[in-house]
């Protein structure tokens, strides 16, 4: 995996979390626009709004340089849809970069043809 890659997915996996916190905030301030006088659901919009549009920029930019196939591609949008998704997507890009140091390592000291 190239730095370029690498990048890319530390971008989008670092805006997956409080992409799916503020979903989640702006789904409790609906909550209570509807049950109270508080209405927080303006600046909760925005603010989910500039993550979200980041989080699709970042992922268009991830999909592109690591070539993923369409379904995993649609999984890690459909993530970003859900309201915990984005929890799901960090943790899974997570695990991919930790797989591809591992990989990464394996190949420079020798240890397997991979």
């Amino acid at each position: 995996m190239d730095l370029k890659t690498a990048a890319a997915l530390r971008r989008l996996r670092l805006i997956s979390a409080p992409e799916a916190i503020s979903f989640l905030l702006l789904l409790v301030c609906s909550v209570l626009k509807r049950t109270t006088d508080f209405n927080a659901v303006p600046v909760m919009g925005r603010v989910h709004g500039v993550l979200f549009v980041l989080y699709v920029v970042f992922w268009a930019d991830a999909w592109r340089r690591a070539k993923w196939p369409l379904g995993t591609g649609v999984l890690y949008f459909v993530l970003s849809v859900l309201p915990t998704g984005g929890f799901f997507a960090e943790r899974k890009l997570r695990r991919e970069a930790e797989d591809a140091v591992i990989a990464s390592r394996a190949r420079r000291e020798g240890v397997v043809g991979a």
